[in-house]
């Protein structure tokens, strides 16, 4: 058997030969695999994500991997030597933001998910938020940054690696909080299995070490006592769902006291009576509430979505399963066949509450943002955050304010406004060339013209190269 460092090296040596590959397939003006090419975009529509408007014609020129002009084609001055890319009847939106991704396999000691980033790439998701790295991994997540940076690794950026804590006792658990923190974690991350003793010491060290606390809403904490605490995000509408019945105060007096599994399994057990009891007037009130706490939510709508449909005995049919390599294949394989009838009903459940939820939330005026869970079974890495996407327009959001939640609502959450999330003048050159107007279907967010990814140009050829790169080496394993 081959150890882990080995297949991690080798998963790395297959992205870096795809860098090489993209280089060379990208035209003949492009740069060396590492540089940084002038680029105009010329005579392009760019799609205002904080206004909700469209801003037409432009010519975009970047450089040294920024946006240093964009102005009527008339009045743009192009670099000598600059790579040209036509824009004409074409849309220029930000780089998509994932904000809810696994890259490393803590339980099942599998080798990262490396084969997802050329997925993330070729499907416009030009940075990931890491939710349950460990403070061994930290290391790895600053290499892979390094080598993104460089050009030699083709990879989305990672915005933020999050890693998990808790402890046998709160003690314990505000330590893992400091280990953590020496570690260089950007974030602590919590499940749902937290007792709410231990997490309350997690809060409070997270804040003395200055670190966010987002994931979960522990099973046995009210959502709106996290809020009110100070957790930062709450994943998969965590202790929402309970919050929007009128038994909410019963079904936690039920969980008082209990911790991991035993927590974590009466938690599943009373969902059918907390979807049974969703009340949506009951609902708008806890959304009023949440609004002004700042609490942020990642509802990951399309792993609920995935959930529902009927089981798909024939994955292979997918054109995307090629790409997932073979552990994750059988891993997807063995979860759909242990799912009973009754766990799918319950899904199906769920993602019509779910829906009702998010769209009150929304109605509120609850910051949302975009992450999918990938690669959860049926959530394919790149290409579900565009499944989100829609699935945020089915729960009433216009096209404008479901793009908004992967571009300039992350980037303000996340701190980096200034140098993320639209596309304007000296903010960095993650750029996604769409074929079609999103703003009139989110659909057409899919239809991806080009990449521009931390300054180097991506082409249609490119991208099909990436995924043709991507599926031979999946397909080796």
């Amino acid at each position: 058997m081959r150890s882990h460092r080995f297949a991690v090296a080798q998963s790395i040596s297959i992205l870096a030969v795809a860098a090489v590959v993209v280089a060379t397939a990208i035209d003949a003006h492009a740069a060396p695999a590492g540089r940084r090419p002038d680029i105009a975009i010329t005579d392009v529509s760019i799609v205002d994500v904080e206004h909700a408007r469209m801003i037409t014609p432009r010519t975009v020129v970047v450089s040294e991997g920024r946006i240093v002009a964009i102005d009527a084609p008339a009045k743009a001055h192009v670099p000598r030597g600059a790579q040209r890319i036509d824009g004409h009847g074409r849309f220029l939106i930000p780089g998509l933001v994932d904000m809810h991704v696994h890259l490393f396999n803590n339980a099942s000691k599998r080798p990262p998910n490396t084969w997802s980033f050329p997925l993330y790439v070729a499907n416009g998701v030009t940075s990931v938020r890491e939710m349950a790295a460990l403070p061994e991994s930290i290391a790895t997540v600053n290499a892979w940054r390094a080598s993104a940076s460089e050009g030699t690794l083709v990879a989305p950026r990672i915005v933020a690696a999050g890693v998990v804590v808790d402890g046998a006792s709160p003690v314990e658990a505000a330590q893992r909080v400091d280990a953590a923190a020496d570690a260089g974690a950007d974030f602590i991350k919590v499940f749902s299995d937290v007792s709410a003793a231990n997490w309350r010491a997690i809060l409070d060290e997270s804040r003395r070490r200055s670190l966010p606390l987002a994931g979960h809403v522990p099973a046995g904490v009210p959502v709106l006592t996290a809020a009110t605490a100070g957790q930062r995000t709450d994943e998969h509408l965590t202790q929402v769902f309970e919050a929007c019945t009128p038994i909410e105060q019963r079904i936690i007096d039920e969980r008082r006291d209990l911790a991991g599994d035993a927590l974590v399994e009466l938690s599943d057990a009373q969902e059918p009576r907390v979807l049974d009891t969703y009340e949506r007037r009951k609902c708008e009130r806890v959304a009023r509430a949440l609004a002004p706490t700042g609490l942020v939510q990642v509802p990951t709508l399309v792993l609920a979505w995935v959930e529902s449909k009927p089981p798909d005995p024939a994955m292979a049919s997918d054109p995307r399963w090629k790409y997932l390599r073979a552990d994750e294949r059988a891993r997807w394989q063995r979860i759909a066949t242990e799912l009973t009838p009754d766990q799918r009903a319950v899904a199906a459940r769920r993602w019509g509450v779910a829906r009702k939820i998010v769209a009150t939330l929304h109605d509120a005026g609850v910051t949302m943002l975009a992450g999918t869970d990938a690669p959860m079974p049926g959530v394919y890495p790149g290409s579900a955050l565009h499944d989100e996407l829609e699935r945020f327009v089915d729960a009433g959001f216009t096209p404008a304010e479901a793009l908004r939640t992967a571009t300039l609502a992350p980037a303000s959450f996340l701190g980096i406004a200034d140098k993320a999330g639209s596309v304007d003048v000296g903010k960095r050159a993650d750029l996604v060339l769409l074929d079609a107007d999103p703003l009139h279907d989110i659909r057409n967010t899919r239809r991806i013209e080009a990449v521009v990814l931390d300054g180097r140009p991506l082409t249609r050829a490119a991208l099909d190269a990436l995924l043709a790169a991507a599926a031979n080496a999946a397909g080796s394993n």
